[in-house]
């Protein structure tokens, strides 16, 4: 491992508020209507946001439960704008006007991220236990459009929908999309109850394929999240081409890690708990029993510090020879085994040299 490297967040999600009208099954946060308490406040943000700002200038994605339940929503985004860092959000649809989307962009919104879980209004609603989810997540997203928001759609994918993927990306793009982005079910919070509805590896490793084959076809921006390995078959299929993987063909894909848990991607909970990601409830440090200091968190946590060494993870993630561009799920090793570094349990490939 490289001591010298220096680990900087580029993306942090950030779960605002707990509460949330939906019921979705695969929810990783359990999360649903009501108060929580003890969710971190105005001031808390702030001093946090403060403290991110000073040694990196990463996407903020607001989060939830519904994001837009905050009445401050406004006031988050907007300070966090002013401290240079990007502000996105992932609601669910329901509560977003025209004139709030023209609202929270005129605070410094960027782009918003809507779910979409079936092709059809049956097959989303089932997924997110809501009658109506899919008409209000359309009419989100028609309201972000006049308003010049930008958007993209993320689709977990499960034995449920697997089949209506090509029809879920031809939505994404008939509507104006920015991105598609297909998550990879993790078994955390409710989604812990939905063993008997996640494909099995070899179906993982086929749809990542299907993916990196429609990547070559369409324009908009697709990728997979919570698919580490899916940066190692980009390396296979570009090699079979004949080709290396670089910024100049793959742009950004070049140099993402698969896993980017403690490296470069980090998430706080409602209640101010930093962890490596919403799916992996260990915690790497507390906001306010660190004085609203994230960054010496990042720095000295002994989970990221861990997280940050791939050559020490379990079985075959530890000796793969593609342990540093794909590093495996560690939530997904976590919610099988109980130990974060643990080898991905949904890959199939087999390192060539064992150690």
């Amino acid at each position: 491992m490289d001591r010298e490297k220096k680990y900087i967040p580029r993306l942090i999600a950030w779960e605002i508020t707990r509460s949330c009208h939906l019921n979705c099954r695969h929810c990783r946060a359990g999360a649903g209507s009501g108060s929580y308490e003890n969710e971190l406040g105005l001031e808390e943000i702030f001093k946090t946001m403060d403290s991110i700002s000073v040694f990196g200038k990463p996407i903020i994605i607001l989060t939830g439960g519904e994001p837009m339940l905050r009445s401050d929503l406004n006031d988050i985004i907007s300070y966090g704008d002013n401290l240079g860092l990007i502000m996105v959000m992932s609601p669910c649809g329901k509560l977003l006007t025209e004139n709030k989307a023209r609202e929270l962009k005129g605070a410094g919104l960027k782009r918003i991220s809507i779910s979409i879980d079936g092709a059809s209004p049956e097959s989303h609603d089932n997924f997110r236990g809501v009658p109506g989810a899919f008409e209000d997540a359309l009419k989100g997203i028609e309201a972000a459009k006049r308003a010049g928001l930008q958007f993209q759609i993320n689709t977990t994918i499960t034995k449920h929908n697997i089949h209506e993927i090509e029809d879920i990306l031809e939505l994404a793009i008939k509507i104006g999309a920015v991105a598609f982005s297909p998550f990879l079910l993790v078994p955390a919070g409710r989604g812990k109850d939905l063993v008997d509805m996640e494909i099995s590896p070899r179906q993982y490793e086929n749809i990542l394929n299907w993916i990196y084959q429609k990547k070559q076809q369409v324009h908009i921006n697709l990728r997979p999240t919570c698919a580490p390995h899916y940066f190692r078959i980009l390396r296979e299929q570009e090699k079979k081409a004949g080709r290396r993987v670089t910024s100049e063909n793959h742009g950004l894909d070049a140099f993402t890690k698969g896993c980017m848990g403690g490296q470069s991607f980090a998430f706080i909970s409602h209640v101010g708990m930093v962890q490596i990601c919403g799916f992996l409830e260990i915690g790497c440090g507390n906001i306010r029993e660190s004085g609203y200091d994230f960054q010496n968190i990042w720095e000295t946590s002994k989970v990221l510090l861990q997280l940050r060494d791939p050559d020490n993870y379990h079985g075959r993630c530890g000796y793969c020879e593609y342990r540093l561009v794909c590093g495996g799920c560690r939530a997904r090793a976590y919610g099988t085994t109980g130990n974060y570094l643990d080898e991905e349990p949904y890959c199939v490939y087999q390192p060539k040299k064992k150690r």
